[in-house]
């Protein structure tokens, strides 16, 4: 199982959510190619509902703490409800290149 796919596994188990994707960005970066650093993350969940972006984004950090600790360098967080996704048209967020990556 990939790094990507074992992220995704992840998600689905602790956020049960209506859509996620796992994107690896570790190109874009300073890096290398083909390493394991860099992720962003677009998690659609019910679980996000009654709580602040702060609180989201330390939910998924707590999820992947051994991750960060142990390869992987920073994730590019983008956390809705529903009705968040739903209002921003269901747009997927793009990422700027690193500045090091010679991109």
């Amino acid at each position: 199982m990939s790094k990507q796919q074992e992220l995704l596994a992840k998600i689905h188990a602790e956020f049960q959510p209506h859509f996620a994707t796992v994107e690896n960005e570790s190109h874009m970066h300073s890096s290398g190619r083909g390493a394991d650093s860099h992720f962003k993350l677009v998690i659609v969940s019910d679980v996000f509902d009654s709580m602040r972006k702060v609180q989201r984004h330390q939910k998924v950090y707590q999820l992947f703490a051994d991750d960060l600790q142990n390869g992987i360098h920073a994730l590019a967080l983008h956390l809705y409800t529903k009705e968040e996704w739903k209002s921003l048209g269901e747009v997927f967020p793009t990422s700027p290149n690193c500045r090091g990556s010679g991109l």
